[in-house]
């Protein structure tokens, strides 16, 4: 048995078979890639890679609770089985009993394509992207421009079974192009990103034409001082601001006075206004182009998941309804511990409930504001208010009388995405987006721009 030869749902079942503990837990994680990377209208690399990790889970129980250990390897052959499993299980006996623990889960039908082999990609994936980036690049090099940038996609099966007889397989593509158009001096830059399932969506002539337009923006340059202006979040910024805000969305973290969701005196802010706009923030596994999986897959314990919960089904949450705070992130034993429901963190977030208006029809009805491109380098400040501070980068724009006049200076910001919320004026159509910061982490995002009148630049930032 190697790593690449043995079926995924076969060592499965064979580490589930060597356990020796009172409940095991084994994920195989099948991982493909594909990339294409370019620089100065050209492309430099591309590449495709393989590769399996396997985590177990050992559950023992004592007189003073049940203890986890876990331990994840890749390319796990078959002379390092068992001592993986093994290791696992000395883990488990050498921790104290598991804060979280909880009965392994029960009762969710096998998954019909668990035995089938695993989904891969390949360059194939590029078969109609390649040649339209090249043709991109032929326009951008007769314009006066560069253009940066690299694609990935990314194909993931994992199977997940469990000794409470849990069969599970789910199968997560996820692709990212991030395009970056240059003048030849470098002192104009624009950037455009997209997140995709298979790159068909994606046109990089329309990216380039977007980039174009915004380098020509940049010619006229008009400094701007710190200060509080009205300001456009196009939905990758809003994506990047949200994102974080669910990841500090822990129902225990709040019961515990811990967040910016924890009601003074005591509880929490659900059922609390967020804000005026009618808006809800949603995740639901099966959202059409951007599923996720519908169960738990847990390789860790801490904050918002337990290795306890995995396979436990996701269901579609409303995180926020109507601008009023509807759930927060809660495993079964933070449920157990708060009185909240179970809400397992999902892998995909949705904000809608705005207009049906795009950010070209927000920019033709402002006065005066600003444009922003996206964030970067998002730092938490203060846990209490959720206090964040970060970069504006490639192009932040002034808008005068519906017109974007020209690009102003980069700026620190210091905001909270609650505060943002409960300010934010409007809110326009909602889009599939990808965010700039948190896209290694998290790409499945739908996003409306956001208009708040008084986004706080705290300082100048010398970036480009």
């Amino acid at each position: 048995m190697s790593a690449r030869t043995t079926k995924p749902h076969e060592i499965v079942e064979r580490a589930l078979a060597l356990s020796r503990a009172d409940g095991c837990v084994v994920i195989a994680d099948e991982q493909s890639t594909a990339n294409l990377r370019w620089a100065g209208n050209a492309l430099t690399t591309n590449g495709v890679t393989r590769g399996r990790t396997l985590t177990v889970v050992a559950t023992v129980d004592g007189k003073e609770g049940t203890a986890s250990g876990v331990v994840s390897r890749s390319a796990v052959t078959a002379d390092e089985l068992e001592p993986l499993v093994r290791a696992a299980e000395a883990a488990a006996r050498g921790a104290g009993p598991a804060e979280d623990a909880q009965p392994l889960v029960t009762g969710v039908p096998e998954s019909p394509d668990f035995t089938d082999a695993p989904a891969e990609t390949s360059s194939v994936v590029f078969a109609d992207f390649a040649p339209a980036l090249g043709e991109s690049f032929a326009r951008a090099r007769a314009g006066g421009r560069e253009l940066y940038g690299f694609a990935n996609h990314e194909l993931v099966s994992t199977y997940l079974g469990t000794s409470t007889g849990l069969r599970l397989r789910h199968d997560q593509p996820n692709g990212t192009l991030e395009l970056n158009a240059k003048s030849p001096d470098r002192t104009r830059s624009a950037w455009a990103g997209r997140s995709t399932r298979d790159f068909k969506d994606v046109d990089p002539a329309a990216l380039d034409a977007e980039l174009a337009v915004r380098l020509g923006w940049a010619e006229r340059r008009v400094p701007l001082p710190a200060g509080r202006y009205e300001t456009l979040l196009p939905p990758t910024a809003v994506a990047d601001l949200l994102i974080y805000q669910q990841w500090s969305a822990s129902g225990r973290d709040a019961v515990e006075g811990r967040t910016v969701f924890s009601k003074p005196g005591g509880g929490t802010r659900v059922g609390e206004k967020l804000t005026e706009l009618p808006l809800t923030m949603r995740s639901d596994p099966n959202e059409p182009g951007l599923e996720s999986a519908p169960f738990v897959v847990a390789h860790s314990s801490g904050g918002d998941q337990s290795v306890f919960d995995n396979g436990l089904p996701v269901a579609a949450t409303d995180w926020i309804r109507a601008g009023e705070l509807a759930h927060l992130v809660t495993t079964r034993h933070g449920a157990g511990l708060t009185g909240l429901p179970v809400a397992p963190a999902a892998g995909n977030l949705v904000l809608d409930g705005g207009s049906d208006l795009s950010l070209e029809e927000m920019v033709a009805n402002t006065t005066r504001g600003l444009l922003l491109t996206c964030l970067w380098y998002i730092r938490e400040v203060d846990p209490a208010t959720l206090l964040l501070t970060g970069l504006t980068r490639d192009g932040v724009y002034l808008v005068e009388n519906g017109e974007v006049t020209g690009e102003v200076n980069n700026f620190r910001f210091n905001e909270s995405p609650v505060g943002l919320l409960g300010r934010a004026t409007e809110a326009g159509r909602t889009e599939k987006t990808l965010p700039r910061e948190w896209g290694d982490y998290f790409t499945r995002a739908a996003m409306p721009a956001l208009r708040v009148p008084d986004f706080n630049m705290s300082s100048v930032s010398q970036g480009v």
